[in-house]
């Protein structure tokens, strides 16, 4: 899948709307698990990114990713904004010149890289992993939205080993991690601006 900077400006938009939305649901998974900030803090960085392409909007789909990424960078505290920042950052660095599930797999090694979490640890990658596999495999970004989804309730019955949520052991299985659930967030928006 291809992807011009007109399509990357509405799905930043589009999942700035759904983090809107969610912002609520965001921040109660993240309460029991971790600081109760996720929902509102990745609501205020997508508020920022949105502001920022209002100013000046990139002329590339991969200017327009690593804007983001930086925005997101410069304006969530916690884990939110490093994580999802380095995501679109890298992505967007690798977009210009390639498709968009190679662009994508490159801002997951970053992830990875930057948390060190693996798939089965209760973290985004869970999420992120699977959508970006299903990407790679030439499926649709309605079944990549899928595979996020997929991927974020598999994190429910898992110990956390990375993250605040490591630190309750036990007691924070049976929670979905608040991150996975926002990558499902990011690939169901791809998937309303693909359709």
């Amino acid at each position: 899948m291809n992807l011009d900077a007109a399509t990357a400006l509405a799905w930043l938009r589009a999942f700035a709307g759904l983090v809107d939305e969610r912002a609520g649901e965001l921040t109660d998974l993240d309460r029991p698990i971790g600081d109760s900030d996720h929902g509102v803090n990745l609501q205020r960085g997508m508020h920022a990114v949105v502001a920022a392409f209002e100013q000046e909007a990139p002329d590339t789909a991969g200017a327009v990713l690593t804007k983001a990424g930086s925005t997101l960078v410069s304006t969530v505290g916690g884990a939110s904004g490093p994580l999802f920042g380095t995501l679109l950052r890298r992505t967007g660095k690798a977009l210009d010149g390639g498709d968009l599930a190679s662009a994508l797999r490159a801002g997951l090694d970053g992830v990875v890289k930057l948390g060190g979490a693996q798939v089965g640890d209760a973290t985004l990658v869970d999420a992120l992993t699977p959508a970006v596999e299903a990407l790679e495999a030439g499926r649709s970004p309605f079944e990549a939205a899928e595979a996020a989804a997929e991927g974020a309730a598999s994190t429910e019955p898992l110990v956390a080993r990375k993250g605040r949520a490591s630190y309750l052991g036990e007691r924070g299985v049976g929670h979905r991690d608040p991150g996975a659930e926002s990558v499902v967030l990011l690939f169901t928006a791809l998937e309303q601006v693909a359709a």
